[in-house]
């Protein structure tokens, strides 16, 4: 049975902090109301790699590991194979690994690996031009879901509501059995990140502290303040 069949009613969503430097890395160590999980951008994080594997057992809740690929906006231009090693290298830190759609093919043993080590997957996609259309939003996930996904995560451009309805009927799509993370970037990207919550995506992203540089991605004490987000 699948994670959406299985839970019978909407499911509650978690929060995500993205780390993306050194000073996210500190302040994420020191919070004492951490979100449901922490994600480590490892393309962002390259060149402290050695600093970030000795303060990691410093994070107080599970990890979610990507080294995100060029074209999906992944920094430092990192190569398969750099990408490769760096997921490989903190896989035994991780609950979940994520890899892009355009990736599990090339990282298919790094997939099977990770299922192997009861590490959850998720399979993403990247748009920060357009919202492809729900056809084709829905091929993907089907995709994704072939790939092993348990969940599938979503982010594109949102700067109408025709972008952000398209998003809504992936959350919603009777076809997809995957967990469905999905947020909007742009001018509706913000209020993407609260409407989607509210009508089922598995997991929200946010910056660990100041809003972020990513158009609508907001910090994780604006979300907690529009009740999104336990404060534990």
């Amino acid at each position: 049975m699948t994670a959406r069949a299985s839970a019978g009613r909407r499911p509650h969503s978690r929060v995500v902090g993205v780390i993306t430097s050194y000073t996210d890395l500190e302040f994420a160590v020191r919070m004492r109301q951490p979100p449901d999980l922490f994600e480590l951008r490892l393309d962002q994080l390259a060149d402290i790699i050695d600093e970030l594997e000795k303060k990691i057992s410093g994070l107080r809740s599970p990890l979610i590991i990507t080294a995100r690929h060029p074209r999906e906006g992944g920094a430092n231009d990192l190569s398969l194979r750099r990408r490769r090693n760096l997921l490989t290298r903190f896989l035994p830190h991780a609950d979940y690994l994520d890899i892009e759609l355009r990736s599990a093919s090339a990282l298919h043993s790094l997939l099977t690996l990770a299922k192997q080590k009861k590490v959850r997957c998720v399979i993403s996609l990247h748009d920060f031009k357009s919202t492809p259309l729900p056809r084709v939003l829905t091929a993907k996930a089907l995709a994704a879901e072939r790939h092993g996904a348990d969940i599938f995560k979503v982010a594109t451009r949102t700067d109408t509501p025709i972008q952000l309805g398209c998003l809504l009927n992936l959350i919603t799509d009777k076809d997809v059995h995957v967990a469905i993370s999905a947020m909007g970037i742009g001018k509706l990207g913000a209020i993407s990140r609260v409407l989607l919550a509210r009508a089922g995506s598995a997991l929200v992203y946010a910056s660990v502290a100041d809003a972020s540089d990513i158009e609508g991605q907001l910090s994780l004490e604006q979300l907690r303040g529009l009740g999104i987000g336990s404060r534990r």
